[in-house]
């Protein structure tokens, strides 16, 4: 069997949301409703947060999850995951790492799992990620929320934070939202953490461009469900809304704690 774990990349100084990972939503803190969302994947031995803030640590600690701390100065999410991992490595063989956005708490599990089990079956595929089709123009046209086009064999052409692509015959492809999702054979994970920032990655600052610019294939699987992410304060009542649907969570207050 193929060991695969989760590790969820948390900070603190979001620079717009600040104090995002431990904002209340439906009385618990964000990263909690991901961590417990994780805990559903049928695929993967362990679920770790990992961060550079005592605050999420003990927030963790408070939930029952683990925490691995990791250094301040990392230049992207996919970095502090790579750093943890190397500490979890040291006890645990790892070939496969899911790496979760823990402001997206309402990802498809289905899809993470067999995304899981694709790149277990297949060894020369480095990387991958999840898509799902872009609901309204709204969101199309929202830099906060970013799009893909695939190939025809589902790997990733582009990523990036415009509407792509651009409908001058409209009705032929149907545009796709990249949530923030993404497994990677642990060997290629520590190599890309070692790959300078590139162009394209530091223009839209997207992490996974630095893939692409330094040639490596991204698998894209489809899945039906939206996710949802919480990039600013506004976004919070969309998730609420959706958990109150959905599982019946009614809202409570916001405030990260201090």
């Amino acid at each position: 069997m193929t060991r695969a774990v989760v590790v969820i990349p948390a900070r603190y100084a979001s620079g717009r949301f600040p104090g995002k990972a431990l904002v209340l939503v439906a009385g618990k803190p964000l990263i909690q409703r991901t961590w417990e969302r994780a805990r559903e994947l049928t695929t993967v031995e362990r679920i770790v947060v990992a961060t550079d803030d005592e605050r999420i640590a003990r927030a963790v600690a408070g939930f029952g999850g683990t925490a691995v701390m990791t250094a301040t100065d990392l230049a992207s999410g996919t970095d502090r995951v790579a750093e943890a991992v190397r500490k979890l490595s040291v006890d645990l063989p790892i070939e496969l790492v899911v790496n979760l956005q823990g402001d997206e708490p309402v990802f498809d599990v289905e899809a993470v799992d067999r995304l899981v089990r694709v790149m277990a079956e297949d060894a020369g595929i480095q990387m991958g990620t999840l898509a799902h089709p872009i609901g309204d123009s709204d969101e199309h046209l929202n830099p906060n929320a970013v799009k893909v086009v695939v190939d025809q064999a589902g790997y990733a052409l582009y990523f990036s934070r415009a509407p792509i692509p651009f409908a001058r015959r409209p009705g032929l492809v149907t545009p796709l939202r990249h949530p923030g999702i993404y497994v990677f054979r642990e060997e290629f994970l520590q190599r890309f953490a070692t790959l300078r920032p590139t162009p394209l990655e530091q223009t839209e600052t997207l992490e996974q461009l630095r893939a692409l610019e330094h040639g490596v294939r991204i698998r894209v699987l489809l899945s039906p469900r939206a996710s949802i992410g919480v990039d600013t304060p506004q976004d919070l009542a969309h998730l609420e809304a959706y958990l109150a649907a959905h599982d019946g969570v009614a809202a409570s207050g916001r405030r990260p704690p201090r």
